[in-house]
């Protein structure tokens, strides 16, 4: 599903509201998750999931075509645990 999928959805779940209303709350929506996580904060939707950062310590790699030794910086990725709710809605399905 993409994001305009999603705006279909709702607009058909909520028909009193505006595309354009719908449009801005998934903004927000993924505005705010996506700040929160640049901040180093942890996003939790119950029900659903749990959004947070996995930090890659700094490493040393080769490069393959090479073999020279490459520094690779420390980072920091986004993770998503679903919870217990998504997981047992996905293996019914399955």
């Amino acid at each position: 599903m993409v994001r305009s999928e999603l705006a279909e959805r709702l607009h058909g779940r909520f028909p009193k509201l505006t595309r354009g209303d719908i449009d801005a709350a998934i903004a927000v929506i993924i505005g705010g998750v996506a700040e929160t996580l640049a901040a180093g904060g942890r996003v939790e939707i119950r029900g659903f999931g749990v959004f947070s950062l996995n930090h890659r310590p700094p490493r040393t790699a080769r490069n393959p075509a090479s073999g020279a030794a490459v520094n690779v910086p420390a980072k920091s990725t986004p993770h998503f645990k679903p919870g217990k709710e998504l997981r047992e809605a996905v293996d019914r399905q399955a």
